[in-house]
């Protein structure tokens, strides 16, 4: 049976005894909590925070009503609810109350409420409630309602971003997909630039057509000419009929080359020709032929060194770059690396027919701190990996990982002791406590790339929490 997933959870009550007491109830399935006495303190939550489920008292001492919510304390926590509708939007909501009269649920649910419950609290009740709430805000992205936070669904199979450069460059494929406008996609070798391309035919009115997808690398000029303009009968020794190339194949779809930036200099000019006219001409023949497609190309090569070098057209490189996506390479979007792991933990299990693992924390923490040269590519081998080594033990650990990658060094550049995700740097006897903390908050950060919201997770404190001990701490 698959673990709750873990949540951010915000509780808002002013009675500080039960807010400990909710919050310890939810700590045990492995919820993160954040608590907050007052309707002010709620909002600035809300306002710099990032939840997945909000708890809020329905009725609450008055407060200053900052933020442009005032609380009268007969109905605080709707206005807190329709803060956290504005200000969260992805969250959801559960209304806590002593008055659990019908009027006071219906308004509730008329606010947005995911759900309500009345005190007395049965904690179990209570618990199931927020699990049930958690996997609503779990499916909800893994369904791809949204560009945030997972994107898996049609017209983007196979893309799991979450990050702000990925869900900006999802936005921008969306945009672009409808037109006919060229697309030059650029990234490192395993970014995935051809799942982008194949995402650009997708959504476009041509989804119905053909998608043909073709490598220009190692190919001498005559044999590249020949794969994408096609040859007549007798255009050379051996060619005994007639065949068609890449580009009259795919007319009236998507046309997406690969390495473009291999292509010899001969056949640039060749290849503009047939993007300005529209046209082929077959080897052997001086008829053209019509060839009407969507062209995407893609490339890890620097063009306009190559175009200073005179190694690329510089009026090919205007040709084809209508709309230029550039990937960034994993290392700069580490916040993605926990959701393609566990997308590809159930993508690998699946054809193993075994039940999807789960991953420890420091397993992830090595996963997430690694630079991956490879890019996720490379990711998604050593996590294939990981599931046939662990498929008989149910969760997969730091063992499982490749000894490689296991032993990288990662440079630290704080000046202390690197603490990995196997143990301590050295003996910790005499540290102090708090310098013990800094230095667990640093290397988390580190380890995250820097993503606040995940360090907090793995650290199992609140990200307003983290916040404060970053200030505390003088951390950036």
């Amino acid at each position: 049976m698959a673990e709750t997933p873990r949540a951010q959870v915000l509780i808002v009550d002013d009675e500080v005894d039960h807010a400990e007491v909710m919050a310890d109830a939810l700590r045990k399935p492995g919820h993160v909590c954040t608590i907050v006495n007052t309707v002010d303190a709620a909002l600035e939550e809300l306002k710099h925070g990032s939840f997945d489920v909000v708890v809020t008292d329905l009725r609450m001492p008055s407060s200053g009503g900052t933020h442009g919510v005032a609380s009268d304390g007969g109905d605080a926590g709707l206005k807190i609810l329709e803060a956290a509708k504005s200000m969260q939007a992805d969250a959801e909501c559960v209304m806590v109350t002593a008055h659990g009269d019908v009027p006071t649920a219906r308004a509730a649910f008329k606010h947005g409420a995911y759900d309500f419950i009345e005190k007395p609290l049965d904690l179990e009740l209570f618990r199931s409630l927020i699990n049930r709430a958690a996997e609503t805000v779990l499916l909800r992205h893994t369904s791809g309602q949204e560009l945030s936070g997972l994107v898996q669904h049609a017209g983007f199979e196979g893309i799991v971003a979450g990050s702000e450069p990925m869900r900006r460059i999802l936005q921008t494929v969306k945009t672009v997909a409808a037109s006919n406008l060229p697309v030059l996609i650029l990234g490192e070798s395993g970014t995935g630039k051809e799942l982008i391309a194949q995402a650009l035919h997708k959504n476009s009115l041509r989804k119905d057509k053909r998608y043909v997808a073709f490598n220009c690398a190692g190919q001498s000029e005559s044999l590249l000419e020949d794969q994408l303009f096609g040859h007549v009968r007798g255009a050379f020794t051996g060619a005994e009929k007639e065949r068609e190339g890449v580009f009259e194949y795919a007319s009236g779809g998507t046309l997406f080359l690969d390495e473009i930036g291999d292509m010899p200099l001969s056949m640039q000019s060749k290849l503009l020709r047939v993007l300005e006219s529209g046209e082929v001409v077959r080897l052997g023949s001086n008829e053209a032929r019509k060839a009407d497609v969507r062209f995407v190309s893609a490339t890890n090569k620097d063009l306009k060194g190559m175009i200073a070098e005179g190694r690329f057209r510089e009026d090919l490189y205007f040709r084809i770059k209508g709309s230029e996506i550039v990937l960034p390479p994993l290392r700069e979007r580490r916040e993605d690396v926990p959701r393609i792991v566990r997308h590809a933990i159930a993508k690998y299990a699946g054809p193993l027919k075994i039940e999807v693992p789960d991953i420890t924390d420091a397993a992830m923490m090595r996963l997430t701190s690694y630079s991956w040269p490879g890019n996720v590519r490379q990711l998604l081998n050593v996590v294939q990996t990981m599931v046939v080594m662990g498929a008989s033990e149910g969760k997969l650990d730091v063992r499982h990982i490749p000894s490689d990658i296991v032993s990288a060094d990662e440079s630290d550049d704080s000046g202390e002791p690197r603490v990995s995700s196997g143990g301590a740097a050295g003996s910790l006897a005499g540290t102090s406590l708090e310098q013990l903390e800094k230095r667990a908050i640093r290397e988390t950060l580190r380890l995250t790339g820097g993503n606040r919201e995940q360090a907090a997770e793995l650290l199992g404190i609140g990200e307003r929490t983290l916040y404060r001990k970053l200030k505390e701490y003088g951390l950036r």
